[in-house]
């Protein structure tokens, strides 16, 4: 059976009404007897039809296709748990079972999903034998076993209209997800699943599992941390293991290096003590790493290191983040601020943090006037890397720690900042909206890089940087050469537009250009410089990217160039030799830009985003006399601060929030928009928070407080109030632990007296590895005691911050799940694949566990029909009840028809006579008939015109001697009709008209 068609309902109550039918034929069938016979069994058989189709219609009429066809996904496990040899067999499998037991009469399907942490389709369902090779789409993590999404996966991918089977090939090692809840829910839809074991060799494997660190090391004291490594083999057969035991320390981006001895690892769990201390406060991170003597004793290598994470808190310690060109220019706030027992670390913009680990030692953040991208040379420019800006934010944001800006030339908007999470995380915007204030810049973009590798892709990774760089008010434009030469991007003629209401436009824009080989450099940039000098701004400046073969510039260009003030930097890629260089080179040199030699395009954002600072130059403003700076509003920062502040001779500008937590303390008279004019503002951020001072330090434009008695007291202040709490922990404890990857932890809360402390509304936090905020509940278990957890299914560090209550100090911690779950387990899960095997499919049978999946696919095991039946077979289901709703009101209207007009079909008969050439009977005896009555009628016409010819009036003499009696005077011709019609032939006898007559006399009587 291929299919079958049949006629199913959705309410088939509603069939009950069927049995109604007989009353009305009973009630039609006298009430219609008027009709005759035929029109009358006509009439009930429409009135039964429009009966039938209405209460159809009422039980919803479907129609249902049933098909046996059959559709098998092969679910393929590639985690890294199961050997690469053996995840190359199970695509020769699925080649043989496919061609051997796919019906192709039948035309079943059969298709191919793989997964590891994450599941994708290599082969979506389709009629035909699958010849893979190997695996094209497989691109994500391997480092877990998501059974649970490639079952989902799986059936979104298959269609309704066939019978559906899985059929899973793992080892059953699951470590993401819930297959099993999931697997319930795919065979109540009756999809069955049959799962291929995978057997894991019981080689002898080492795990490092843990360091064991205390939980309340403190300054100074000794402690005692202890390395966990099992020697595991399946059945315990594990034999002693030889190799080399090392222990690392790292803090601030230093490692040292604290143990390295030969171990030889007994079977089963071996622990091994390190005696340690700690004189530093700081965050540290630990990593232990055993090597085996020989690869043969070790299954897998990425399960031999964990890390482990402890913070020793101190004194309130402020990391200090300066430009590398500008070291030194706040050595007089560094001093102020140890003064007051505040330990200031200071590290340059090229030699940032690397991780969030590092920053927790720290209880605030300090971007002293520095810049997102410094360094003036390609080989000298470093950036704030995204990354690393999200973990700025986020060691504020989930992590309490303090943040603060200060200004100086190249500081907030003018040093770049514009459009990243930290414009977002201030308490101002770096983006000026007022028109007012005319801090706009024009920025042009001469795009010829298409021979560099990968020339398109950086384009527009470059072109987009400059625009995200640039202010509302400023103006963008981008020129590329097509086939019908040098052209603006947008903008037509004039080219350049204002960003602000253009920018995610003109990023579409980036995105969908094309730029060709430019043969010349004259056309782009005389339309440049036009469209620049068009532009109301006051800083112009363009960038040329090329590999230096178009020919040069015609000396007139320049000259304009160079007339209104318009700056060019060039940046040459993967020049022609030294003639291009010298070119590009002469192009910046003659017009006031700076030159750049890449050769990489990964320098080149880094580039365009310094370059792109030029057109912010505006936002530094630096008032004719200076202006002196109010407090507008008190706050605890500024307790015993005066409202009169010392002169200032500049600043930088920024627009302040619309929000209501954004507080500005200190405003500056000039200019004469107060919400550009903020020189202090300030506002909670998370659990941290964060401030601006948009003047500098004392190098340039605050030399006046550098004398200042209050300027001590001013900046320690602002700095203390922004620091994390790191007063006293109390009779606190922190705990955590990893287990079959959830991280549980437990907090223990005590008073002075060592009470337990109850009923705490503990807020707590969690960060990623990828800097993603976790969420995390901790609840009240036992008395003074609280526990959360949180998923660690991600490998890396993951740092916690507890709040215990109000006002208290937060508890900061961290742990680290140096692998994945899928490498701490070596053997196959049959009880889980026997459990998927065994879950009975609605309408159908359980699957089977098939024979295991050996070095080579075992004919036992091709031999297992994936496509056999034993489900529930499709059906295909269609509404076809408003069709039966048609049909009743057509079938009415012939039920009138009948019963109201009668109709003749003998013309039927007669028409199909003449189209045989025969002679019509019937009409024939119609004519005759039509005859005889005509005869008939012209008889009787002739016998009553010899009547009315037989009593015409015929005058006679008069006889005189009668006619002397006056009395009885008689005419002739009354006397002689009474004779004639005495005298008419008796054979004639009366007529029908006489008959008439005599019988009305008669009536009358």
């Amino acid at each position: 059976m291929l299919f079958s068609l049949r006629l199913g309902f959705d309410h088939p109550n509603y069939l009950w009404l069927m049995i109604a039918l007989p009353v009305l034929l009973w009630i039609g069938y006298g009430s219609l007897g008027a009709l005759g016979s035929f029109r009358r069994w006509f009439a009930m058989f429409f009135r039964s039809a429009v009966w039938t189709a209405i209460v159809f219609a009422l039980a919803g009429a479907q129609l249902v296709w049933v098909s046996d066809k059959v559709t098998v996904m092969y679910l393929l496990d590639q985690s890294e748990s199961i050997p690469s040899a053996k995840r190359q067999v199970m695509l020769e499998y699925v080649t043989k079972n496919v061609r051997r037991h796919r019906d192709r009469a039948r035309e079943d399907r059969a298709g191919v999903i793989v997964f590891g942490r994450e599941a994708t389709i290599e082969i979506p369902p389709f009629d035909d034998d699958i010849y893979l090779k190997r695996l094209e789409s497989f691109r994500g993590p391997a480092d877990a076993t998501n059974l649970e999404a490639a079952l989902s996966f799986a059936q979104a991918s298959m269609e309704e209209d066939t019978s559906r089977r899985i059929v899973i090939v793992t080892d059953g090692n699951e470590n993401l997800g819930q297959a099993r809840s999931l697997a319930a829910r795919v065979a109540a839809s009756g999809i069955g699943i049959d799962v291929v074991p995978v057997m894991l060799e019981s080689n002898a494997e080492v795990l490092v599992e843990k360091i064991d660190l205390p939980t309340n090391i403190r300054k100074g004291q000794p402690f005692e941390a202890r390395v966990v490594v099992n020697n595991y083999a399946e059945n315990g057969s594990a034999s002693p293991v030889s190799g080399k035991l090392r222990v690392k320390q790292k803090v601030g981006g230093e490692e040292t290096l604290l143990l390295e001895e030969e171990i030889t690892l007994d079977p089963g769990k071996n622990v091994f003590p390190m005696r340690h201390r700690i004189e530093q406060p700081a965050a540290y991170v630990y990593n232990a790493e055993f090597i085996p003597s020989s690869d043969s004793d070790d299954g897998l290598y990425q399960n031999n290191q964990a890390t482990a994470y402890t913070y020793v808190r101190g004194k309130g310690r402020v990391l200090m983040i300066e430009d590398r060109s500008r070291l030194g220019d706040f050595d007089l706030m560094i001093g102020a601020l140890r003064d007051n027992n505040i330990e200031v670390v200071t590290q340059a913009s090229d030699s940032l943090f690397g991780s969030l680990a590092e920053l927790q030692a720290y209880d605030a953040v300090i971007l002293a006037g520095v810049p997102r991208v410094s360094g003036e040379d390609v080989e000298q420019l470093s950036s704030f890397s995204d990354e690393q800006i999200a973990m700025l934010v986020s060691n504020t944001q989930q992590l309490g720690a303090g943040l603060l800006m200060i200004g100086g030339p190249e500081a907030f908007g003018a040093g770049g900042w514009i459009g990243t999470k930290i414009e977002e995380a201030m308490p101002v915007d770096f983006k000026i909206r007022n028109t007012k204030i005319q801090a706009v810049g024009a920025l042009a973009l001469i795009m010829h890089a298409g021979e560099m590798a990968e020339g398109n892709h950086w384009q527009k990774v470059i072109a987009k940087s400059a625009i995200e760089q640039l202010g509302p008010a400023d103006f963008g434009g981008v020129l590329y050469w097509n086939m019908g030469g040098d052209a603006w991007l947008w903008g037509g003629k004039n080219g350049l537009l204002e960003v602000g209401p253009n920018r995610k436009a003109m990023l579409a824009a980036i995105g969908r250009m094309t730029p060709g080989d430019m043969p010349q450099f004259d056309p782009g940039m005389r339309k440049a410089v036009a469209g620049l000098k068009r532009t109301n701004a006051s800083v112009k400046h363009a960038i040329i990217i090329s590999d230096g073969d178009p020919s040069p510039p015609d000396a007139r260009t320049i000259n304009d160039f160079k007339k209104n003030n318009i700056s060019v930097s060039t940046v040459a890629v993967e020049s022609h030799g030294q003639t291009g260089s010298q070119l590009m080179q002469r192009i910046a040199q003659q017009t006031g830009g700076k030159y750049y030699a890449v050769a990489s395009g990964r320098a080149l954002p880094k580039i365009y985003q310094r370059e792109a600072r030029r057109v912010s130059r505006p936002l530094v403003y630096e008032p004719e006399n200076g202006a002196v700076p109010e407090v507008i509003f008190p706050h605890p920062l500024l307790e015993g601060i005066d409202r009169v502040l010392p002169p200032i001779s500049g600043f930088v500008l920024t627009q302040a929030k619309e929000s209501p937590l954004s507080q500005v303390l200190i405003q500056s008279p000039k200019p004469g928009s107060p919400e550009n004019a903020s020189i202090l503002a300030v506002w909670q951020y998370g659990l941290g928070r964060t401030a601006v001072l948009t003047t500098d330090a004392g190098a340039r434009w605050t030399s006046a407080w550098t004398e200042w008695a209050g300027y001590e007291k001013f900046h320690s202040q602002l700095v203390r109030w922004l620091m994390r709490p790191s007063g006293d922990t109390g009779k606190y404890t922190i705990a955590t632990q990893v287990r079959d990857g959830e991280v549980q932890v437990v907090v223990n809360a005590l008073n002075k007296d060592d009470s337990f402390k109850n009923f705490l509304d503990m807020n707590a936090s969690v960060l990623g590895p990828d800097l993603s905020p976790i969420p995390l509940r901790m609840r009240q278990t036992a008395p003074g005691r609280y526990v959360g957890s949180f998923p660690g299914d991600k490998a890396g560090s993951y740092f916690v911050n507890v709040l215990p209550d109000a006002g208290e100090t937060p508890l900061t911690t961290g742990v680290t799940v140096p692998y994945s779950e899928e490498f701490r387990v070596r053997e196959t899960n049959q009880t889980l694949i026997d459990s998927l095997a065994s879950i009975q499919p609605r309408g159908g049978s359980a699957g089977q566990v098939t024979p295991p999946l050996d070095e080579k696919p075992s004919e036992k095991l091709v031999d297992t029909n994936a496509f056999r039946g034993g489900l529930e077979l499709a059906r295909s289901i269609q509404d076809v009840w408003p069709w039966f709703v048609l049909a009743g009101c057509c079938l009415f209207l012939g039920d009138v028809f009948i019963r109201r007009v009668a109709v003749n079909f003998y013309w039927i008969g007669s028409a199909w006579n003449r189209v045989r050439g025969g002679s019509d009977e019937k009409e024939s005896i119609v004519t005759a008939r039509l005859d005889a009555l005509q005869k008939q009628k012209d008889s009787l016409s002739d016998s009553l015109e010899r009547k009315r010819s037989s009593v015409r009036f015929e005058p006679t003499a008069v006889d005189h001697t009668d006619a002397a009696d006056f009395g009885e005077q008689v005419t002739e011709s009354q006397v002689k009709p009474k004779t004639q019609s005495a005298n008419l032939p008796e054979s004639q006898g009366a007529s029908y008209t006489e008959r008439l007559l005599e019988a009305k006399r008669k009536a009358n009587k």
